[in-house]
């Protein structure tokens, strides 16, 4: 068997509990493939142990294979710590996007009335993220200060991606930034937004500003939508459209670093939730979006791994549709119990 690399991303708590969970699949007796796996601990720990340089490396390694798979870590909360290993690798990378997808997930009721996938694309880094912030003066008269900024090339980065990927679904580009409030700032993604809508003419455009995204996508139903956001925008607004179809945990998250092309070069994959600390050891935190996000990484390789991808993919929905679920989702099957379920119906589809 041809031998392929993943650099694999070492989490915290159930986010390292579900990654092991997750390469049973991509075991050689699970997919048929024989993948060399290069391991990094980035447990909260281990950051603090290296001072992030263990980030650093985990990036270079992406960069170099161009595919990552990163379980949940803990981010501290206090100044002055290792902070979140997400930024470092988004820049290190040179990720432009971010895209997080909503979907039906079989047997699961959505909160709303949608039906239609809701993708959205993201900034992957700038914005309220990373930005210099400092205080002056004290008491009440104490002043808080953040020095924000955005790039045209990744507002054009996210504009063009967002049109390319509602091509490919049918969709239609929805939302926008608040561009009347903050005509300089958040303006240059509007313009951005507007000429790619020039650039594609046969892709619906629907612009609104972003808290009227969030008040309309509560009525959406049976149109697919791609939304372009501003980085702080699309985190929340992922946190908002991956519930309403019923759990967080039915959908993976893509970062994607891009050619001059604006096809995805480097890709790191992870599960869109934390770390759970309440569900660590007890064997039953749902494992659905670590596994898809080793799908859709592999779905990006060559025939074989997308071979591989797609059969984990449909395998893992074919076990929701049949009733093996987490507690999360309405079932009885412990982490372990649904992950067996998923090897065993890969194994079937892939004729192994």
């Amino acid at each position: 068997m041809q031998k392929r690399c993943l650099a694999i991303l070492e989490g915290d708590e159930t986010g390292q509990e579900l990654l092991e969970q997750t390469l049973r699949v991509l075991a050689p007796e699970a997919i048929g493939i024989d993948l060399e796996l290069q391991r990094f601990d980035l447990s909260l720990g281990n950051r603090r142990a290296t001072g992030n340089a263990v980030v650093s490396e985990a990036a270079a390694a992406i960069r170099e294979l161009g595919l990552g798979l990163k379980a949940p870590t803990i981010t501290p909360e206090k100044p002055g710590d290792v902070g979140s290993p997400n930024r470092i690798l988004r820049e290190e990378i040179g990720a432009q996007v971010i895209v997080r997808t909503g979907r039906r997930i079989p047997g699961v009721a959505p909160v709303t009335k949608v039906q239609a996938p809701i993708t959205v694309v993201r900034m992957a880094t700038g914005d309220a993220y990373g930005a210099k912030e400092w205080r002056e003066g004290e008491g009440e008269g104490e002043i808080a200060f953040r020095k924000e900024r955005i790039e045209r090339r990744a507002c054009h980065a996210v504009a063009e991606f967002a049109f390319r990927e509602a091509e490919n679904m049918s969709a239609t580009v929805f939302g926008g930034p608040k561009f009347t409030v903050s005509p300089v700032y958040e303006g240059m993604f509007k313009e951005e937004l507007d000429a790619a809508a020039a650039r594609h003419p046969a892709v619906a455009y629907e612009p609104q500003l972003i808290d009227a995204t969030f008040a309309l996508l509560l009525a959406a139903e049976n149109e697919p939508l791609v939304i372009p956001a501003l980085n702080r925008d699309g985190d929340i607004l992922s946190d908002l459209v991956l519930p309403m179809f019923g759990s967080i945990a039915g959908a993976e998250s893509l970062v994607a670093a891009l050619d001059e092309n604006y096809v995805p070069a480097r890709l790191m994959a992870e599960a869109p939730h934390g770390t759970a600390p309440s569900l660590v050891g007890k064997d039953t935190a749902n494992p659905l979006a670590m596994i898809l996000a080793a799908a859709v990484l592999l779905e990006h390789g060559d025939e074989a791994m997308k071979a591989a991808g797609n059969a984990i993919r449909q395998a893992c929905l074919d076990a929701v549709q049949a009733g093996v679920r987490t507690t999360d989702l309405g079932g009885t099957s412990k982490t372990s119990e649904f992950t067996g379920e998923v090897i065993a119906r890969v194994r079937a589809l892939l004729s192994l």
